[in-house]
């Protein structure tokens, strides 16, 4: 068909620890998915592969974007970019560990490097029977050593020590060299990993552990973007967790102007703190704020506070709340945290529908498909006025029971939300009293509401939660015309 249905595989250290939806029919897919993966202190890398799902047979690998630990940590805010997928050659990924002890004694005369290769875990399987026969070979300023030979396995256990008479001077910038192959009886050996150490460093400090296996450097060379590119964003962020009363004076600080409100707003913590905010940290800090007074029981003050200050500074109601403040930011964190469950059991039936029915909707003429109008009638192909008519219908239609829902919905709304909307009515009220601005009261409910809650649900449902994965594109195209 000229396309395909993309979807990643993330995977950390060669295991899987994530997957995003399938995009059908698509060479610009969007995903929109974040994924926040608690990873282990001495992971070696990141990789995205970019997959496309067939309904026969196995699914065909497009490219991959592979980043070392130590590219992310040189980043200090996170890879955000377009990165060029490379292309995955099976022979060339390597997975798994390998358990050494390396020993050169500081005195003696000839100086002897012992390896002992012990074991190896969760080797690429390279034979058919889903096993390997894996070996290592040893190499050293110019001489090679090799283990024997363990079969049909993955976890193979050598136990052999493997010595080198080092000559004098071979210290310097010698490198020791292991590396793990899968042997065949007919044909080459097929690679499964190599790991390096620096004899200096393993001079006098005998070293002991299991080592990640790595790819010959080959395998990273960069394609020239023939196969596309990824836009990714990852940040490693080292999160440490200290026992609660070591935040007590931070909580306090921040909570002051809520509990005491008689202190001039311009120098509080939280003045401050959206002063130095940027734009695009804007979220995060929001967040954290929201889980805070959350916890402390006082998020609904902390709205009323953000928004009494905001409004202070607005003097056009027609442009309250549509930037991206603390005060706006802070409100849809907060919807989130309170009223996703209300959110999805609100939207699921009528979403439920229209990915089941996949009905063609379209009120562009530009866009129309007219040959698509013989799902909707027996009759030939419509004019654009009835696939016009026909679309407005179904879109009344969903739209009537999403209302409806909503409507009917008021007991269901979390009491957190609803006193936050009625103080938030009030305060609006307060700062443009005057009859011309009157409905600036109710506008600005909606706004959050169905701008920053109901919409965004509506035109992307699995972000919310309520769909598996994401729609196919004629459905999208339904819930982007039903968002707006």
């Amino acid at each position: 068909s000229g396309s395909s249905d993309p979807y990643c595989l993330v995977k950390v250290d060669n295991e899987v620890v994530a997957r995003t939806a399938t995009v059908w029919r698509s060479l610009n897919p969007f995903w929109g998915e974040e994924y926040n993966l608690r990873l282990p202190r001495g992971f070696h890398s990141f990789a995205v592969y970019v997959l496309d799902e067939d309904a026969i047979g196995q699914d065909d690998v497009i490219g991959k974007v592979s980043l070392s630990r130590q590219q992310i940590l040189a980043e200090p805010r996170g890879v955000d970019s377009w990165l060029s997928l490379v292309p995955v050659e099976p022979d060339k990924e390597v997975q798994g560990e390998i358990h050494l002890e390396l020993q050169v004694p500081e005195q003696g005369h000839p100086r002897v490097l012992r390896c002992h290769l012990i074991e190896a875990r969760d080797l690429a399987p390279r034979d058919l029977s889903g096993t390997s026969d894996p070996f290592a070979r040893v190499s050293c300023c110019g001489h090679t050593l090799e283990t024997a030979v363990v079969k049909k396995t993955r976890f193979p256990r050598w136990h052999q020590l493997l010595e080198f008479e080092l000559a004098e001077g071979e210290l310097g910038e010698a490198v020791l060299s292991v590396e793990v192959w899968d042997w065949d009886i007919v044909g080459k050996n097929d690679f499964l990993g190599q790991v390096e150490f620096s004899l200096d460093a393993i001079c006098g400090n005998p070293t002991k552990g299991w080592f990640q296996l790595l790819p010959f450097p080959s395998a990273a060379e960069e394609q020239g973007g023939q196969l596309g590119a990824l836009r990714l964003a990852v940040r490693l962020v080292e999160d440490r967790v200290l026992p609660a009363p070591y935040y007590q004076p931070l909580i306090q600080l921040l909570t002051e102007p809520i509990l005491c409100p008689a202190q001039p707003p311009t120098g509080t913590a939280l003045a401050v703190l959206e002063e130095v905010t940027s734009g695009e940290s804007r979220q995060d800090v929001a967040t954290k704020l929201v889980k805070i007074f959350l916890g402390q029981g006082l998020a609904v003050p902390l709205l009323d506070y953000l928004i009494t200050h905001e409004l202070a500074r607005t003097t056009d109601p027609n442009i309250l709340f549509r930037s991206n403040s603390l005060a706006s930011k802070s409100m849809e964190q907060f919807m989130k945290a309170v009223g996703l469950p209300y959110l999805q059991q609100l939207l699921q039936p009528a979403l439920n529908r229209i990915f089941e029915e996949k009905r063609y909707v379209e009120l562009d003429p530009s866009k129309m498909e007219l040959s698509r109008g013989r799902r909707i009638s027996f009759k030939g192909s419509l004019s654009e006025a009835q696939v016009q008519e026909s679309s407005l219908e179904l879109l009344k239609g969903y739209l009537g029971d999403i209302v409806d829902a909503i409507v009917g919905s008021v007991e269901k709304c979390p009491l957190l939300m609803r006193v936050a909307f009625k103080q938030l009515r009030q305060r609006v009220e307060e700062r443009f009293p005057s009859a011309q601005h009157q409905e600036v009261q109710y506008f600005s409910i909606s706004g959050f509401l169905f701008l920053r809650f109901f919409a965004p649900a509506v035109l992307t449902p699995k972000l919310f939660g309520l769909r598996e994965r994401h729609a196919e594109p004629r459905t999208a195209r339904t819930l982007l015309l039903l968002a707006k």
